[in-house]
């Protein structure tokens, strides 16, 4: 749970991207380095990585992060930080090192049920008539 000033917060999701064309070229000292360099950027973005697992064609990471940063973001940076470095320090690596796109998945404790349950609690009874809007 991360705590400001005036807010509490607790942005978690699991997020995947593959290698080009699902090739197996996460190795050894590229594999190891890669997972380092994710340790790195994570580090200095202020997101904590749950678990994860670089695979020889994928990375998995389950996060925690701050409110402040998007999804989109986060991965433009794992992605493109990890590639330029990998590239600079494995010369046999493609030039296109990440295949476009990634998945992303919320998660967390909290059910949709839940939110449906507390959203009703906090309904005014004047609305009823509305079942998708809430007035407080």
């Amino acid at each position: 749970m991360r705590r400001g000033n005036h807010t509490k917060s607790q942005m978690q999701a699991h997020i995947v991207w593959v290698t080009k064309y699902r090739y197996e070229v996460l190795k050894g000292d590229i594999q190891k380095r890669c997972r380092d360099i994710i340790v790195q950027i994570c580090d200095a973005e202020d997101i904590r990585i749950l678990k994860g697992v670089v695979s020889k064609d994928h990375i998995h990471m389950h996060i925690e992060y701050p409110p402040s940063k998007s999804m989109s973001d986060i991965v433009k940076k794992l992605k493109g930080r990890t590639s330029r470095k990998l590239q600079e320090e494995f010369k046999e690596l493609s030039k296109h090192f990440w295949a476009i796109g990634y998945g992303a998945w919320s998660t967390g404790n909290v059910t949709e049920e839940i939110v449906q349950e507390y959203l009703e609690h906090h309904r005014n009874p004047s609305n009823r008539d509305t079942n998708t809007m809430i007035l407080e």
